[in-house]
C-alpha cells in the first residue's frame, strides 16, 4: 500500500470538493477543477477530510494510488491558492504583450507570434520580458509555459530565447580564432 496515498487530506475553508464517479471537482476562490478518475480509485469526503482509496487488487494499479492522491491534493490547493510559473525573454529586441486571452512575442522570427492562452490561465507581462502565468489547475500552467518555452528555447552559445525564471543555460564555447589547423602551418 502507498504511503503516500494513506495520508488524509486536509480541505481548507472555502473549498468545495465533490466526486461522484468517475467524475471529481474542486472549486474554490481561484478557480474550478476537475478531473476523471480511473475505476480502480475511489475518492471518499468526510467533513473536511479526503481520503483516496485504492479498490484493485492489480499490482500493475497500485501506483495509482499515490498519484491520484497527491493530484486530488494539488486540485485542493490550486482551487484555494492557484499555481504560477515565470518566464523570461532573454535577447534583443524580445518582448511580449498581452491582448486579451493572447500573448503576442517579438522573438526575433519575421513575424509577431500570436499564442492563444487556454481558459482558465492568465498571463501578465512585467517590463516587455517577464511573463507570469497563472491559473488553477498545476498541470495546465506547466503545460501552458513548456509549449511557450518551445516555440523559441534557449540557444546554447548567447543563451537567446524563452526560459524559466532562475533557469541556469550551459553556454557552449564558441569557435577561437588562431586555434591550430587552417593557415598556421609552415
Amino acid at each position: 500500500m502507498s504511503r503516500v496515498g494513506k495520508k488524509t487530506i486536509k480541505v481548507p475553508a472555502g473549498v468545495k470538493v465533490s466526486f461522484k464517479a468517475p467524475l471529481v471537482e474542486v472549486s474554490g476562490k481561484a478557480g474550478s477543477i476537475k478531473k476523471i478518475v480511473p475505476s480502480s480509485i475511489a475518492i471518499e469526503i468526510k467533513g473536511d477530510e479526503i481520503t483516496v482509496r485504492n479498490l484493485s487488487d492489480d499490482p500493475g494499479k497500485h501506483n495509482l494510488h499515490g498519484l491520484w492522491r497527491t493530484l486530488v491534493a494539488n486540485m485542493v490547493h490550486g482551487a484555494l491558492n492557484g499555481y504560477s510559473r515565470d518566464l523570461e525573454l532573454q535577447g534583443v529586441g524580445y518582448r511580449a504583450t498581452v491582448q486579451g486571452s493572447k500573448l503576442s512575442l517579438t522573438l526575433g522570427f519575421s513575424h509577431p507570434v500570436e499564442f492563444p492562452l487556454p481558459q482558465g490561465i492568465s498571463a501578465a507581462v512585467e517590463a516587455n520580458t517577464k511573463i507570469s502565468l497563472k491559473g488553477a489547475d498545476k498541470e495546465l500552467v506547466g503545460l501552458v509555459a513548456s509549449n511557450l518555452r518551445k516555440i523559441k528555447p534557449p540557444e546554447p552559445y548567447k543563451g537567446k530565447g524563452i526560459r524559466y525564471q532562475g533557469e541556469i543555460i550551459q553556454l557552449k564555447q564558441g569557435k577561437t580564432a588562431g586555434a591550430g589547423g587552417a593557415g598556421g602551418g609552415k
